[in-house]
């Protein structure tokens, strides 16, 4: 009898159309887990510095799978033995690897819980839902979380040169209309092979691994460090904050019910049970945006304040130097707004602080990104390459911010 399975396709605006391979992958997708990612933008609160940096986690999710069946295609056709099971493996571990984001991607992790980065919520979703579907994610964890024995699979989930990365540069760099991230993630994927268990480049592809770190580099300033984007996000941190702060001082604010439970429980890594994941996995953009929407009319002068910047746009002044700015000109700008607020020095340091931000491109330690040449010789991209500035994407560039009202006088 004939199989009643359908092809089922998806058109993507970066690679056309992506195939869902099988059954259990389909019903991952299916899952209210992964539906959640829908809701949950790639780029935080990049699109208030570009308009179309709308894209969400869903999108880069699917568009990692696409690249990660093209990858295990390429490694095959060169001899490289991955079984069926292992594939699957592979395409289940690299769609669920951004399952554990919570609201704006990354302003959560630094909010409404502690010590809880979106991997562990990854993978905690992960075994819930190995549970669901009957074990069969269990290899999928196993490389997830870098311990399977094959260690070129766990490079094609987590490296300097990953399937996650090869998406997110160029989706991001699509959305965003910042064309120095366009790098050429097929052709690199071409040119991918194992040598002793080990992800190399092979020799033609060199010149676009430089691509793609220059690429890295830049995008990471331009955008993702954006100084607008940088403190939007500093300013969502500080709206959750002063919201935990107000509700655990007995004041009556309005959020959807699982906001408010992690607004009104301390969450770490131990409490982080059944029942957490639950609440989390009802959490997305929308229960922020709408509690948002109603604290900037709060009778709080701080939360209304940090609300209305975000909802309206109307952000806190940004300079980014090379140096830290010094403690008497925060005092200074800290003075002169609670003078004219009349507001005390806690609230004022919402609105007047300093932080930093550091780019590395390429961290030589770990996870080189290796070249093989025609010889079987393999280097290091930066032995090999002869972009003279290669070498400096190795060294981390430390900037710093400061960030303040425009007060009118």
């Amino acid at each position: 009898m004939a199989s009643q399975t359908k092809l089922k396709i998806l058109n993507d605006p970066i690679y056309g159309f992506i195939t869902i391979p099988n059954e259990r992958i389909f019903k991952i997708i299916e899952h209210p887990y992964f539906q959640r990612l829908r809701r949950i933008s790639q780029m935080g609160l990049s699109y208030l510095v570009y308009p179309g940096a709308h894209h969400t986690r869903f999108h880069h999710a699917l568009g990692c799978v696409h690249l990660m069946q093209k990858a295990v295609r390429v490694l095959r056709y060169k001899g490289v033995q991955i079984s069926e099971e292992e594939e699957e493996a592979l395409l289940i571990a690299i769609l669920m690897h951004d399952i554990g984001h919570g609201p704006f991607s990354h302003a959560m992790e630094h909010s409404l819980v502690e010590g809880v980065d979106h991997e562990t919520i990854s993978l905690l979703f992960m075994e819930e839902m190995n549970a669901e579907f009957n074990q069969s994610l269990t290899l999928a964890i196993r490389i997830f979380k870098g311990s399977y024995e094959r260690r070129f699979m766990n490079q094609l989930i987590s490296s300097q040169m990953d399937m996650d990365r090869l998406d997110y540069l160029k989706r991001d760099s699509f959305y965003s209309g910042a064309v120095e991230g366009n790098i050429n993630s097929e052709r690199i994927i071409t040119m991918l092979n194992v040598v002793n268990d080990e992800l190399v480049v092979e020799e033609k592809g060199i010149y676009s691994v430089e691509k793609f770190l220059i690429g890295r580099r830049l995008m990471y300033w331009q955008v993702y460090l954006h100084k607008t984007s940088l403190v939007a996000e500093q300013l969502l941190i500080r709206v959750l904050v002063r919201a935990k702060e107000l509700i655990g001082q007995g004041h009556d604010l309005h959020a959807s019910g699982s906001l408010m439970y992690f607004l009104k429980n301390r969450v770490t890594r131990e409490d982080f049970d059944a029942g957490t994941l639950n609440m989390f996995s009802r959490l997305d953009d929308n229960d922020v945006i709408s509690a948002m929407k109603e604290w900037m009319y709060s009778d709080d002068f701080v939360l209304s304040n940090l609300c209305e910047m975000i909802i309206n746009r109307n952000l806190l002044k940004v300079k980014i130097k090379k140096k830290r700015p010094s403690a008497e000109k925060l005092e200074k700008r800290s003075k002169a707004l609670q003078k004219k607020y009349n507001i005390s020095e806690k609230e004022a340091s919402y609105f007047v602080f300093e932080g930093e931000i550091a780019n590395l491109a390429y961290k030589r330690e770990k996870d080189n990104i290796n070249i093989l040449h025609k010889n079987g010789k393999i280097n290091d991209i930066v032995k090999v390459s002869d972009q003279f500035n290669l070498k400096a994407l190795t060294n981390t560039v430390t900037k710093y911010y400061m960030c303040y009202p425009k007060v009118k006088d």
